[in-house]
């Protein structure tokens, strides 16, 4: 049966019993779940931890001036070697990606061999970098006992530099040129590529490959599946040994690659008791062993007469099968030798049309196998049947079977977009090879004070092929839809951002790759509280042990927090960028002129939801701890009580500055430009920044209150001497206290503004800026304007494609659905709100969350009335491949953030890092 929607636990909950025992494994799959105790061992020691681009990465940049773009472009990624990790097309690779499995692929029309995914970068495109080509994370379970991918691959010319002129000639204006519009996919000329990985043991992987013929004549295809080994061996004066890959035995029924590990020489970074050893990867027969080298082509990649430190160099394979070059490592009989980097050559001269091919492989460690793909489809068959099974009892019973799709293809790709994340940030400053530094100008650079960072850890990517390096905002969002399916690695996730090797000594929690020292919103220790309480219902037991110890990082970085940006103690945040880009009408990253000093109420809105968070952490610590930390845990608990009381009432009354930064004209939160001569400018944009105050909820019900005297006592005496903190943040409600930043009457002006559809409600959500900025855009001066944009920005604040000018995203709407949902529980029907989208008619919290969630919800599913799904927008041009081909309208892609008036997808294609959410909204909310 369909197990019951796990709903996050209301806080405070209500009593319950001791927790049970962890609940009985249900299927196959909770089962091996139930085995894994870390990533290096067992049913997730293998994984699609390969990134889908390295190139253009921050972590391969050695460039003097920071262009990761131009230092490695997408030209030279199949021939310069990486230092810090692989990338491929539905790529696995063992824990610490040492040895690497991905299949390529030639058209016999491409110039090169489609080893890796392309797209333009942020100089080349319309909007920011974005990837032209269509695959699909079909399927994935959390043990990834069973993976599948589908890759769209054209039979004509890819048009590569077809695509960057026509973006580029865009000028950031109007929509992307993408692939599908460049006539490519007529007719069907394309391949179905269906790539799938299933595991007969922890360490035994069957892998398919398909290729689907849709086209109306035969065409040609070459398949090439590499294995690999990451080049661990070569940076240094002295090169390390190498592990060895060569032609393996021969049977009637297969040929194979022998791996072997054994001499590899093994960084300092992973444990002397991890070992591959013999590796064998059978293939069906008919192919061609290929054996090269990883290593760089110094002559391509640095001009010619440039030095390549092994003549068999990384881009062998399509010199020889796309240019006819011999150019492989042979032995004195022509045979192929030994080498780093090996492939299977197979040549498919005509697929027939609406024909398929199929290429079976089986990597595994049993060097002795008498017939080693005799059960391969038996074996995919059965995983899938098992993945079926799991994912039919997490599915809401009462789901259609299209929002199961959804909610299954959410999920998968979540587990997809895992990553061996492996980057030593002093090793990356230094330089390997003392012969070879690194240019001097690059100390003064990005993450110049980040040298501690050092992760060797797998990590959930927002997209592996738009933003492949960790995300921290991002990343706790990730965690919440996880949880759902495999909670252990969710409470993983959160503890390594504040583990040491990633969170800063002074407490701040590193943002993203391109800058370490930006500020994202401190969502960290409501992701650890909501986490936390989703483990406890689906296992049955309180996890405390991970509860207390994220709670002491995070009072670490609640300090840095209250030390760094809120820096003249006036409990108001100047916070900076925040992750929102462009939502402000200037870069609130940069000094303003003149010591103008900006107060947000994003961020301190975001600082009070924080210290509510770790209020809540506080009393769950000091119920379970008991007598003797209990009374540690409750003085926090007052402490943190104390700071949101503060930080809500500056927001009302700005200190003694005689003004506030809610506006009682119009109802509204707004950002408070400061000058040094006492003056004061409102920045009257009525965008997401005004509703994140809506963020800081929390209810203590009286009756459970009784069970912390100490910090009742303390709560009471607040109150009742500091009622100036207080009156209009503590709002006694009879059975309960509510705290929140906005009170009744404020509830209602903001609202009315939230829920109508001529200023923030969309038929798909709420949109990041009000649609009353279109005809009435607000203007700070000539040349600062913010107005209504319901799709890409023209405003380029912090570069990039990414815009809260606005458009809808899933992470701020789950949160304000989180709020509704409280604010429901607190007030129940006896408080309503007349808003213009419920016809003027008094409408609860608990309707507008539910309305909320199935607004959202609806972006991804089928609605014939509308012609397809909204996310792929109007059913016509190229939009009716997706919305009506059957062999691409089952296939749902969830992008970045989503058009504020229709819903179509925008932004990344890929982002199913925090757009997993709907998962968790479909789960809660169905």
């Amino acid at each position: 049966m369909p197990a019951k929607p796990v709903v996050p636990v209301e806080s405070p909950p209500t009593p319950a019993p001791a927790p049970a025992a962890a609940p009985k494994a249900t299927t196959a799959e909770h089962q091996r779940i139930a085995q894994i105790h870390d990533d290096a061992s067992g049913w997730r020691r293998w994984g699609p931890y390969v990134s889908d681009r390295a190139w253009a990465t921050v972590r391969e940049d050695y460039s003097e001036n920071g262009a990761a773009w131009d230092y490695l472009p997408h030209e030279h990624a199949r021939s310069k070697t990486y230092r810090w990790g692989e990338d491929g097309i539905a790529g696995i690779c063992d824990r610490y990606q040492l040895m690497v499995f991905a299949p390529a692929f030639w058209n016999t029309k491409d110039r090169m061999l489609k080893e890796r995914l392309f797209g333009v970068s942020g100089s080349q495109g319309n909007h920011g970098e974005d990837v032209k080509e269509y695959y699909f994370h079909v399927d994935n379970t959390p043990s990834h006992s069973y993976m599948q991918l589908v890759y769209k691959y054209p039979q004509g010319e890819y048009p590569y530099e077809h695509l960057v002129e026509e973006n580029r000639n865009r000028g950031g204006q109007g929509f992307e040129y993408e692939l599908l519009d460049t006539g490519l996919f007529n007719e069907d000329r394309y391949f179905d590529i269906v790539i799938e990985y299933a595991k007969a043991d922890a360490e035994d992987i069957c892998i398919r490959i398909t290729a689907h013929n849709r086209g109306p004549d035969a065409a040609p295809l070459h398949i090439l599946p590499h294995l690999w080994f990451r080049n661990t061996w070569g940076w240094k004066r002295d090169p390390l040994p190498e592990p060895h890959l060569k032609a393996g035995p021969v049977g009637a029924d297969y040929i194979s690659v022998r791996a072997d590990y054994e001499p590899m020489a093994r960084p300092s970074t992973i444990p002397e008791t991890y070992d591959l050893g013999t590796r064998m990867l059978y293939a069906t027969p008919g192919g061609k062993v290929l054996i090269t080298n990883n290593e760089t082509n110094g002559e391509v990649v640095y001009g010619p007469g440039n030095f390549s430190r092994k003549p068999n160099v990384k881009d062998a394979f399509h010199r020889h099968v796309c240019q006819g070059e011999d150019c492989l490592v042979h032995d004195q009989k022509g045979a192929p030798a030994s080498g780093t980097k090996s492939a299977l050559h197979y040549v498919f001269p005509a697929i027939p049309a609406k024909g398929s091919v199929t290429v079976k492989l089986r990597l595994t460690p049993q060097s002795t196998f008498p017939h080693p793909l005799d059960d391969v489809d038996r074996i995919i068959e059965l995983r899938k049947k098992e993945a079926d099974e799991f994912y039919n009892s997490i599915h809401p019973a009462t789901a259609t079977d299209d929002v199961k799709r959804v909610q299954r293809q959410a999920f998968a790709g979540l587990l997809w977009t895992k990553q061996s994340y492996i980057y030593d940030v002093n090793r990356w400053f230094d330089g390997d090879n003392p012969d070879l530094p690194p240019a001097r100008q690059r100390l003064e650079g990005r993450n110049k004070h980040w040298r501690h960072l050092n992760s060797v850890r797998v990590l959930s990517m927002p997209d592996k092929w738009e933003y492949p390096w960790f995300a921290a905002w991002d990343l706790a969002f990730h965690t919440v839809a996880f949880s759902r399916i495999d909670p252990a690695f969710a409470k993983d996730q959160l503890w390594y951002m504040l583990f040491e090797q990633f969170q800063h000594p002074n407490g701040q929690i590193p943002a993203y790759e391109w800058e370490f020292s930006d500020l994202n919103p401190p969502v960290h220790a409501w992701a650890v509280w909501r986490v936390y309480n989703m483990d406890r219902q689906v296992t049955g037991k309180p996890d405390l042990n991970f509860l207390e110890r994220c709670f002491h990082k995070l009072l670490i970085n609640f300090a840095w927090w209250i030390n760094r940006v809120d820096r003249e103690g006036n409990n108001l945040f100047e916070g900076g960028f925040l992750g929102l880009d462009n939502i402000s009408v200037f870069d609130r990253s940069v000094e303003l002129p003149g010591g103008a000093k900006l107060d947000q109420a994003d961020a301190t809105g975001w600082m009070g939801m924080y210290c509510l968070n770790l209020m809540r952490i506080s009393l769950e610590l000091a119920e379970k701890r008991g007598a003797d930390q209990g009374e540690v845990y409750e003085g926090l608990a007052v402490k943190f009580f104390q700071h949101y009381a503060n930080i809500a009432a500056a927001m009302k009354r700005m200190g003694t500055c005689g003004y506030q930064l809610y506006d009682e004209t119009d109802g509204f939160f707004y950002d408070v430009l400061r000058y040094p001569d006492g003056r004061f400018h409102k920045v009257a944009v009525r965008s997401l920044v005004g509703l994140i105050p809506l963020f800081a909820v929390e209810r203590l019900d009286k009756e459970w209150m009784s069970r912390f005297p100490n910090f009742s006592a303390s709560f009471q005496w607040y109150r009742k001497h500091r009622s100036n903190f207080t009156d209009g943040t503590v709002h006694d409600l009879g059975h309960t206290y509510l705290l929140t930043i906005v009170d009744q009457h404020q509830l209602e002006g903001v609202m009315k503004r939230v829920w109508d559809e001529k200023e923030f409600l969309s038929p798909y959500g709420l949109r990041s800026l009000s649609k009353a900025h279109e005809k009435d855009p607000y203007r700070f001066d000539d040349h600062n304007i913010v107005e209504y944009e319901p799709a890409e920005a023209n405003c380029k604040i912090k570069g990039g494609n990414s815009n809260w000018r606005g458009p809808i995203w899933m992470p701020t709407n789950f949160l304000l659905i989180e709020s509704f949902r409280k604010l429901g529980k607190a007030y129940g029907d006896t408080f309503k709100i007349t808003t213009p989208a419920s016809n003027n008619q008094p409408i609860s919290f608990k309707e507008m969350a539910k309305e909320g969630a199935k607004r959202l919800v609806k972006i991804f599913i089928r609605d014939e009335k509308l012609g397809g799904r909204p996310v792929y927008g109007p059913n016509n041009g190229v939009a009716a491949k997706f919305q009506n081909d059957p062999h691409w309208k089952d296939y749902i892609q969830f992008f970045e953030y989503f058009h504020g008036d229709n819903g179509a997808g925008l932004g990344a294609s890929h982002q199913t890092g925090w757009t997993a959410l709907v998962a968790s909204l479909i789960d809660e909310w169905n």
